[in-house]
């Protein structure tokens, strides 16, 4: 019974969470500073995501596969490669570096 308990919690959170950034009046919203960071935050949480995900395990720092795969991902965006080609090529190094380990 805990987890639908959770589970009713997170829904009310998000719920409030909603509900309360439709209160914020729209002066707030249009301030060239909350603007540059909107724009700006979701990049450096998915950056955070990226790094966590392929250097840690846990407690502490890895350097696998994965990191491989993240490098053959910068360069093909660094070459301007098409989404699908980046993530291909990612896929592709992991995968390779992991069968020859």
């Amino acid at each position: 019974m805990n987890v639908w308990i959770a589970v009713g919690l997170t829904a009310a959170g998000c719920y409030l969470a909603k509900y309360l950034g439709l209160l914020v009046p729209a002066s707030a919203l249009e301030r060239p500073v909350v603007q540059r960071l909107a724009a700006l935050l979701p990049v450096a949480l998915l950056a955070a995501l990226t790094a966590q995900q392929t250097f840690g395990d846990g407690r502490e720092l890895v350097l696998d596969a994965r990191l491989a795969g993240l490098a053959a991902a910068g360069l093909a965006l660094v070459l301007r490669a098409p989404f699908l080609v980046v993530v291909a090529a990612a896929v592709a190094v992991t995968a390779g570096v992991r069968a020859l380990g």
